[in-house]
């Protein structure tokens, strides 16, 4: 594994309550029609870097944007977060490579579909944790 771990969306939740940072790498479609993670009961507000542009273009800029975001970095892990867990393992290992300690929600936002295809099996939102309408 060349990032620090994975987290079950129960193990995100209390990581960001003890000061860890969400990075919601989602598309900006997903983030307006399906919602945000609402991590009001941590410390930190999320980030919300696209780890891939619409049309499935690589956002070339992802660790640019990643350090503009964070430009007081202490330390503080980063857990990133995708719609089932698969950019977000992507992402995770970017920031690894520069030098973060980064983590990735298995699971994703949305979870695995279910026999009819419909997101509803598991994932951060299936599990009951905080979320915001979407995101504009």
């Amino acid at each position: 594994m060349s990032y620090a771990g994975d987290l079950t969306p129960q193990e995100a939740w209390e990581r960001l309550a003890a000061g860890a940072v969400l990075v919601d790498v989602r598309t900006e479609g997903e983030w307006a029609h399906i919602g945000v993670p609402d991590t009001a009961g941590g410390r930190r507000e999320p980030l919300f870097i696209q780890w891939t542009l619409a049309g499935g273009y690589p956002n070339r800029q992802f660790l640019d944007q990643l350090r503009a975001q964070l430009p007081d970095h202490d330390g503080a892990d980063l857990i990133f977060l995708c719609r089932s867990g698969a950019r977000s393992v992507a992402a995770a290992t970017a920031a690894t490579a520069a030098g973060f300690t980064a983590y990735n929600v298995l699971e994703g936002f949305e979870g695995e579909p279910d026999a009819s295809g419909a997101r509803t099996v598991n994932g951060w939102k299936n599990r009951g944790l905080p979320t915001n309408p979407g995101k504009h």
